[in-house]
């Protein structure tokens, strides 16, 4: 997998609690830590917050040092291949540690669990314990067992599990972004996809509690926050499956809705949200976005491919006519819209024709940014069973490596076009290759750094860009008026 080094990324591997205090706890009496590394989306990082908080009720206080953790826990991704080997891989030196230090619990969480649990409890011996997206609740009890001398598991998925009323405990360090989980697993059948096996079907979190949590946040210093749903534009509160109200006391909440009531918790609190699927992205949510300036006008509205035939092949439930079409109305309610994707390459019987489709797309588009991959076949698919994985390794490669050519050229050429401009800016921290300056990003996500000045992070400021590299503008601050 390669991607362009702008946005919030969709695939955001071996995150851990880098940067953060060394233990992060509402309980300064714990004396039992836990060590998490989050790999895969941000759904997962989110999901790792929410086990901290548990687990902090428990009794453990969350640390970033491996080495002096009782329960390390990893929250994993099954997505590709690739980031469950660096599961394993990671898996294996825990288990090193585990002969040192025989009291330490390791367990596996998240999307790899129900497909490997046999292998990483019996087979390989990896593990301890084993736990699925809808079960976190259960892992206190599940910790207790393996004290006892047990494995355990629990890969039960739910139809109702939200973890609504959870207070996540926030292991990002600074104190000024933060996610908010809206809604949980996928009902899109995507053929290449195992997030439907792994999550379980779709059901949205009570409006209520998703506004309180952003209310708690923006007085907790916080500016920004995400909302997460595997397919945020299908967020529907008091509705079923089949589209009937379920209690008629209530109200009927859409994505739309729901972004407006957050809009309205401050003017000062950004809205950000991923990830959005283009069959289902109304002109309602756009007009939302285009009515409120705290509503980042930025959008990740994956493509995958910009031939219809292999879009049909992908069950994504929409054309190449389609994908244009909302790219047209995004176009026309906000101009300025920034846009991201994301794009397989080498789809089972994927042609030089259909690829060059996706070459006229994205030169049509120009993105500002791309997460572009080679398809990797996963078990218990529907690509797997109906089609034959078929396109070589090489001609895969060769394809990526155009596609991600391109990406560049288009990416450096919507950085260009920002230059000189005057952007308002969330500062965040400081930046990575330079105390003395500052970075944040815009509404259209473009990262920008600029010396700090008197800015504190958390705060707005008004930035002259004068430079850029390929994916980053320099500025400085200024009191003139932003032009966007």
């Amino acid at each position: 997998m390669s991607k362009s080094s702008r946005g919030l990324g969709h695939e955001l591997l071996d995150e851990s609690l880098q940067g953060s205090p060394t233990v992060v706890s509402s309980h300064p009496t714990h004396t039992k830590k836990l060590y998490l590394e989050s790999y895969g989306c941000q759904m997962n990082y989110s999901d790792s917050e929410i086990v901290a908080s548990i687990l902090d009720e428990a009794g453990f206080a969350t640390t970033r040092n491996s080495d002096e953790a009782d329960l390390i826990l990893l929250n994993t991704c099954a997505i590709r291949e690739n980031a469950e080997q660096r599961v394993r891989s990671r898996l294996r030196q825990f288990k090193s540690a585990k002969a040192e230090r025989p009291h330490l619990v390791v367990g596996v969480l998240g999307c790899m669990a129900e497909r490997l649990k046999e292998s990483l409890l019996e087979q390989e011996k990896l593990v301890d314990l084993v736990v699925g997206p809808d079960a976190y609740r259960d892992i206190p009890n599940l910790v207790k067992q393996v004290e006892g001398g047990q494995k355990a598991v629990n890969v039960l998925l739910s139809r109702e599990e939200t973890y609504a009323e959870i207070s996540p405990v926030r292991l990002d360090s600074n104190g000024v972004t933060a996610f908010i989980s809206i809604m949980r697993g996928c009902d899109n059948m995507c053929s290449f996809c195992v997030v439907p096996f792994t999550r379980g079907r779709e059901r949205s979190r009570d409006p209520k509690s998703i506004v309180r949590e952003a209310h708690e946040l923006f007085e907790a210093g916080y500016r920004e926050v995400t909302l997460l749903g595997q397919n945020v534009d299908s967020y529907k509160w008091n509705l079923d499956n089949k589209g009937q109200v379920k209690d008629p006391n209530q109200p009927v909440v859409r994505f739309a809705e729901l972004m407006e009531k957050v809009a309205a918790v401050q003017p000062d609190l950004r809205i950000r949200f991923s990830t959005s699927h283009p069959k289902d992205m109304t002109d309602d949510v756009l007009h939302v976005m285009a009515k409120h300036e705290n509503i980042c006008k930025y959008i990740h509205l994956p493509v995958q491919s910009g031939n219809s035939d292999v879009l049909k092949r992908m069950n994504r439930g929409y054309t190449r006519e389609w994908y244009m079409d909302r790219m047209a109305a995004i176009r026309r309610i906000m101009p300025k819209c920034a846009i991201s994707t994301d794009i397989m390459t080498g789809f089972c019987g994927e042609t030089d024709a259909e690829h060059e489709d996706t070459l006229s797309l994205m030169r049509e588009i120009r993105y500002e940014m791309a997460y572009m991959f080679k398809y990797s076949e996963r078990p218990k698919t529907l690509a797997e069973r109906k089609y034959e994985n078929d396109v070589p390794e090489e001609t895969k490669s060769k394809r990526l490596q155009e596609i991600m050519e391109l990406q560049r050229e288009n990416g450096t050429a919507r950085t260009l076009a920002m230059k000189g401009k005057t952007y308002r800016v969330l500062v965040e921290g400081t930046s990575k290759k330079r105390d003395d300056q500052f970075f944040g990003r815009n509404t259209h996500n473009a990262v920008v750094v600029f010396p700090k000045g008197d800015a504190k992070p958390g705060t707005y400021v008004n930035v002259q860009t004068l430079d850029c590299t390929p994916a980053t503008l320099i500025g400085e601050i200024t009191l003139e008026e932003a032009d966007a």
